[in-house]
């Protein structure tokens, strides 16, 4: 199979703008991601679809590829999908220009599910959640999933919630596995090529639009997502905090 993974890179993000090409220890935040990706064993290239020749100066600048794409598209897979239309692939992967630690063998992970399982049209990646800080944050989103690793629903809320349990002399039980089967959902797809076109043909659905989740399309319409466990954790830069928290993660490893 050939698999090209694609970056795609909005220059004013909401709350946090040029955050793409934000310093991040003496390199772009995006030129970190993309060399993470360049590590991996199954991606044949690494293309960054761009909205803004702000960013394609800057990955050129690097020795990356990118290519401008329209100001017009809704979100990544929509920019994403412009380019794969004319690519010769099997599988596009999905990759986040904001997670600059994301794991290559996550990576290798993700398109593995698709050497694995034949009938995979869409896979993404998740982390068992750690902590209560995260299975209460809106912007930390949830998934369950089934026996088979599929997942159930997504969401911003707290997923599954897990009832007080009463110990035997009527108190509640201090022993109640709070992050049992809670995951974090890492923003990393991979798709079929055939199945990325048809999801930006699909209309906008009920749950997408109550969420704020583009992956709840899918599911609406009936498709399953197959998860794959995460190698490590990911911290996404939606903001400055963000980027300083990364800053001190990444310079303990050079150091």
């Amino acid at each position: 199979m050939k698999v090209i993974g694609i970056i795609p890179a909005r220059l004013k993000s909401t709350r946090f703008s040029e955050k793409l090409i934000a310093d991040l220890c003496g390199k772009p935040l995006i030129q970190w991601v993309y060399e993470q990706a360049k590590k991996t064993d199954y991606l044949g290239d690494v293309i960054v679809a761009a909205d803004d020749q702000k960013i394609i100066d800057v990955v050129k600048n690097f020795g990356g590829k990118a290519v401008l794409t329209s100001k017009k598209h809704k979100s990544g897979s929509e920019r994403i999908a412009e380019i794969a239309a004319s690519l010769e692939a099997d599988i596009i992967v999905n990759i986040q220009g904001d997670e600059p630690l994301i794991n290559p063998l996550s990576l290798d992970n993700l398109i593995t599910a698709f050497y694995n399982d034949k009938d995979i049209k869409v896979a993404t990646l998740i982390h068992p959640i750690q902590n209560e800080k995260d299975l209460a944050d809106p912007n930390v989103v949830k998934v369950v999933i089934d026996k088979n690793n599929f997942a159930l629903y997504f969401s911003r809320a707290r997923i599954p919630c897990f009832y007080p349990v009463k110990s035997a002399k009527g108190g509640i039980s201090p022993k109640v596995k709070l992050f049992n089967g809670a995951n974090k959902h890492i923003g990393v797809y991979a798709y079929t090529k055939d199945f990325l076109l048809l999801f930006n043909q699909l209309s906008y659905s009920k749950l997408e639009k109550a969420e704020k989740l583009e992956q709840l399309r899918i599911l609406e319409n009936g498709y399953r997502i197959k998860t794959v466990i995460a190698e490590s954790d990911s911290v996404g830069v939606d903001t400055e905090k963000d980027l300083k928290k990364v800053k001190g993660i990444l310079l303990k490893r050079i150091n």
